[in-house]
This record gives C-alpha cells, structure tokens and sequence, in this order.
C-alpha cells in the first residue's frame, strides 16, 4: 500500500485570483491565435512571396531562350574543347544549344564580349580581324531557323555584320562565325561549330 502525499492548500494570506469572464477567455485565445498567424503565416508568406518571384524569373529567361533552341549559361569545357569554340572572358548574353545526330553533331554558342576579348577569341582560332569580311553571313538558314538568330529583315540586330568560316579537316571542327557592331563598345558573336563524329 502506497502512501497518498497531503494535498497542500494556497497560502492562507493570498486571495485566489477571479474566475476569468467569458470575454476575457475569448479575448486571450484571439490574441493567441494572432500570434500564432503572424509567426508562422508572415515567414510562409514572404516565402510564397520569393518562390513564386524566383520561378517567374527563371520561366521569364527559360522561354526566352528556349524559344529559340538555346540554353543560357556558357556550354561546359568539354563542349568548348570538343567543338573548339574558346568563348573569352569577360563575357555575357552567353548562351549555347547542341544537337547530335549519326551524321553531324553542331553547337550553337552565342556571346557579347569586348574588343579585347574578340580579338583573344580570334586569337585562339589562329585568326585575327582581318579575317572578318563585311557583310559576309556565314551561318545558314537552317542554323538561324534553330537558334532563332537573324541576321537580316525583321528581328535583326542593328549595325555591321562581319563573318568567316574557319573549315579544318575531320574530325576537327569547322567554325561558321558571325560578329555583329550594332553596340560598337560590346561585339556580339555567333558561332556554329560542326563536327562529323
């Protein structure tokens, strides 16, 4: 048989508080309950907020390159060794597309860089300014039609168009390159490098 422990009373000298009212309980819990909803519902939101802000972005640059074929962001260094495409630094507006077949296997790289950095692209080509012919467009109908480049007509950049065409023996790649003056601080640069596996 267990002992039961005496039950200790309040102090004697302190009185017992009043029974809370209905308004105050209500009142209490609905102060409660706001509080709960503003450390958890304010975060949420702001996450909410952010996620659907980072996803417009990313939809927003996805369908603008992926109406046109191309993948933003520089193609890897295997990609860049494999098709001999150097893309100099500093670069922007990078963006690349590749497709494979049995038959031909073609990256598609576009940059905007400075002089400095055209001319050191050129350089690891073996090639230098003089090689740009004006007006030469160099990458065909197909791979504009792929890409969703223009070169003329509607759509097109402003300003001088210069290309060339590095042909190399296979395996190596041959280079379809044009350089657009429309920014004369900034040349942009399209390459199509193709190769037969």
């Amino acid at each position: 048989m267990t002992a039961s422990l005496p039950h200790q009373g309040p102090p004697g000298d302190e009185p017992s508080p009043p029974p809370e009212t209905r308004g105050h309980v209500i009142r209490r819990r609905a102060l409660t309950l706001l509080i709960i909803v503003l450390l958890i519902g304010v975060p949420a939101g702001y996450l909410v907020i952010s996620a659907n802000q980072s996803r417009d972005s990313g939809k927003d640059k996805e369908a603008k390159y992926s109406a046109t074929g191309l993948t933003e962001g520089w193609p890897s260094r295997v990609q860049r060794r494999l098709y001999q495409v150097p893309v100099p630094h500093p670069s922007n507006q990078v963006a690349y597309y590749e497709t494979n077949n049995w038959k031909t296997s073609r990256l598609y790289v576009q940059f905007q860089t400075t002089h400095a950095g055209l001319d050191a692209f050129l350089a690891e080509l073996g090639l230098s300014r003089t090689a740009l012919k004006k007006d030469e467009i160099t990458i065909g109908e197909r791979d504009q039609n792929v890409t969703g480049w223009r070169f003329s007509g509607h759509g097109s950049r402003p300003g001088d168009y210069f290309g060339f065409v590095r042909e190399q023996k296979n395996p190596k790649p041959t280079l379809d390159v044009v350089v657009n003056t429309g920014n004369p601080v900034y040349p942009m640069v399209y390459v199509v490098s193709r190769t037969v596996p």
